[in-house]
């Protein structure tokens, strides 16, 4: 299944707006588009670079003016919404065409007898953008004009212009072509007290450089304005290049912060498609659909791997989120060890390991400096089930288990006896309590000033399936490492919460698991929700009794299961919320209050496969995805989705959970039909 769109999409601004194209660079660098070539979001551009990666995001190429000149007679082949309320020029109205190779976005435009095809794609490793036009059809040659948007700001800001940027011409380290560099006088944000600029070459394959440099105002941003955010911006047009293209000829232009020169178009292309090829060749998933093996590709966007010091890092989702805990770990085994990239988890393990304070992992890393933030209740659990993941396909790597054990012991020593946020086992039960009033500490993290929309301080059912479950994978790598005394100790304490756990979350009255127990001056909190899934869905289940099992299941997919994954709320509920749309605030109380969680579908497909083992049932949980891939983030999976139908995608257009849970259901699919 080839991911191609046609005019019935690209001719019409309003359905090419709403889906976008994405290419990473394996630093946390991406470049990212609607199809229309409108810039819809302040993080759409040719060159986000990561400046300290996997941190400090900066847009340095915004986007072009491209304009094709053919026997005295010119096409736009670019578009621009203003604040004024048009659309100018309108240059997808000559797309014809928009496809996916591997994960490179090819559009095609259509000029009357003549073709133009042009790629973007990123170097991998590197802060470089390569875009590509080739003339594919015709019988004279054309003109290209391109214009260069710039501008130095971080990627979470918005552009303000008038400062005073710099274009120079320098000579070009590749035999033919143009270089110019450009570098602003100051930040050209709205945060002045942000990093000073860095310089950003453009170089082409040829033509000639026209130095008319100037402030273009008043951008439209259509998607940031619906999110009820600063909605235009201004942007530097650095100068013009212009270049005639022959018929099969190809004209090649690259955006760069590195000072190394980069390669040269067509091999740089090569190693791109060489490197994807690769991956998909050594994957398990060799007879998996080809929407499947897209997945795969998807998947490689999320990981940074840097070295010196040799680190590994999954970054949350595209276009805004950065390094998360809880995510990274819920992501490790769909991204890397379900599809056979263990090196990777192996690497993604050891690094964040070294994170660890008083017992737990950080929630996430700032995106400005990378500095660690503890403030949550689950990323470390999570972190068991990952090793256990990855232990459970490299079963003789003992050396990564001799180096994670001690670890995974004192995280479970401090969270019994006290981490942050009052975190700490119960004496009379073995269970886990957590929180604090103006904390937001379970993967329903929303807070809107100090307002925590979903709190469940208490005992939340998730946490203490994810606590039964490191105390049994801890008694396991004991097992394997020959600590009898450890073994003995932790069999007993899972024991001990497995018996609480069946007494103290399981609903009679409702058939189903009580979302949290223990709440400080409230009664146990019987809101149906999806987090129960995780009792039945993790490795150890924590609920075993059939019965109850499957009314877990049948429950939670009457209620919750859409096409898309899980509502985090019920329909009938006073406080649900079936549409995410609107200002910051609307939208975040909507966020666990009905809306639907693509990652979700994984609990619950693992769910329904401990309860029904259907694995030809339960692949068809799963085949939605394929659709998806077609709108919203092109080949990969949306964070979001509304919880009333049709489920219209939002947040992330890229979501690295989303697309994880997927793939790990699917592998763990295949693995129940092969018996």
């Amino acid at each position: 299944m080839a991911i191609h769109l046609g005019r019935n999409i690209t001719g019409h601004l309003n359905a090419a707006i709403r889906r976008e194209w994405l290419v990473t660079n394996g630093l946390g660098g991406y470049a990212s588009g609607s199809i229309s070539g409108a810039r819809t979001r302040r993080y759409h551009g040719l060159l986000i670079a990561s400046l300290a990666p996997p941190t400090q995001r900066h847009l340095m190429v915004a986007g072009l003016d491209a304009w094709v000149e053919v026997e005295g007679r010119r096409w736009p082949i670019s578009t621009h919404e203003w604040a004024a309320g048009v659309a100018l020029p309108d240059g997808y109205n000559n797309l014809e065409s928009v496809r996916l190779e591997g994960t490179i976005p090819v559009f095609r435009w259509a000029l009357g007898m003549t073709c133009v095809e042009q790629r973007i794609w990123m170097a991998y490793g590197e802060n470089t953008t390569y875009i590509t036009w080739t003339l594919t059809r015709g019988n004279v040659p054309l003109r290209l004009i391109l214009k260069p948007l710039v501008t130095f700001r971080s990627h979470h800001d918005i552009t303000v212009g008038g400062a005073n940027v710099v274009v120079t011409s320098v000579p070009s380290p590749w035999k033919t072509g143009l270089a110019i560099d450009i570098l602003a006088s100051e930040y050209l944000g709205t945060e002045k007290d942000h990093s000073v600029p860095s310089p950003v070459r453009i170089m082409t394959s040829g033509g000639k450089f026209h130095g008319n440099s100037d402030w273009w105002w008043d951008f439209h941003l259509d998607e940031e304005g619906k999110r009820g955010m600063v909605d235009h911006e201004d942007l530097f047009q650095a100068g013009t290049i212009e270049a005639t293209l022959e018929p099969g000829h190809t004209f090649c232009m690259v955006c760069t912060v590195e000072s190394a020169p980069p390669k040269a178009c067509q091999a740089a292309l090569d190693d791109e498609r060489q490197r994807q090829q690769n991956m998909l060749s050594q994957s398990r998933f060799q007879n998996a659909p080809d929407w499947i093996r897209q997945l795969i590709l998807a998947a490689d966007q999320f990981i940074v791997d840097i070295g010196n010091p040799k680190e590994t890092y999954i970054v949350s989702g595209y276009p805004w989120f950065g390094v998360w805990g809880r995510a990274t770990m819920v992501s490790l085994t769909g991204l890397t060890s379900a599809i056979g990239r263990t090196e990777m988890a192996a690497n993604v393990l050891r690094t964040f390991a070294k994170y660890i304070d008083k017992g737990m992992l950080p929630n996430n890393l700032s995106d400005v400096d990378g500095v660690a933030s503890y403030n949550s209740i689950d990323t470390s659990l999570w972190f068991f089930i990952a090793t256990w993941a990855y232990m459970r396909e490299c079963p003789d790597d003992t050396r990564l288990l001799e180096e994670l054990y001690p670890i995974l012991v004192q995280v479970i020593e401090e969270h019994a006896q006290g981490a942050r946020y009052q975190i700490a086992e119960t004496p009379n039960d073995g269970l886990l309590y957590g929180g604090e009033y103006g904390m937001q500490l379970t993967w329903m993290d929303v807070k809107i000033n100090d307002w925590v929309v979903t709190p469940r301080i208490g005992k939340a059912v998730e946490v203490n399936a994810l606590w039964y479950n490191a105390l049994c994978i801890i008694h396991d790598f004991a097992e394997r490492l020959e600590k009898w005394d450890d073994m003995e100790r932790y069999a007993a304490r899972a024991k001990r919460v497995f018996e609480s756990f069946n007494k103290r979350f399981w609903s009679e009255q409702h058939g189903y698991l009580y979302d949290v127990i223990d709440i400080p001056g409230r009664p146990d909190d019987a809101t149906l929700r999806p987090n129960q899934l995780l009792a039945l869905s993790l490795p150890f289940g924590a609920i075993t009794d059939y019965h109850k099992a499957k009314r877990i299941v049948d429950v939670c997919a009457r209620e919750l299961l859409t096409s898309y994954g899980l509502r985090t709320l019920t329909p009938d509920h006073e406080d649900y919320i079936g549409v995410y749309t609107g200002s910051p605030q609307r939208r975040d109380n909507a966020y666990h209050q009905g809306t639907v969680w693509a990652w979700l579908i994984g609990p619950f497909v693992s769910a329904y496969l401990t309860v029904y083992n259907d694995p030809e049932t339960a692949r068809t949980f799963l085949e939605p995805f394929a659709d998806h891939l077609h709108e919203h983030g092109l080949g990969t999976i949306a964070e979001i989705f509304d919880g009333n139908t049709p489920f219209r995608p939002h947040g992330a257009i890229a979501q690295a959970w989303s697309v994880s849970e997927v793939l790990r259901v699917w592998w763990e699919i295949e693995r129940r039909s092969k018996g």
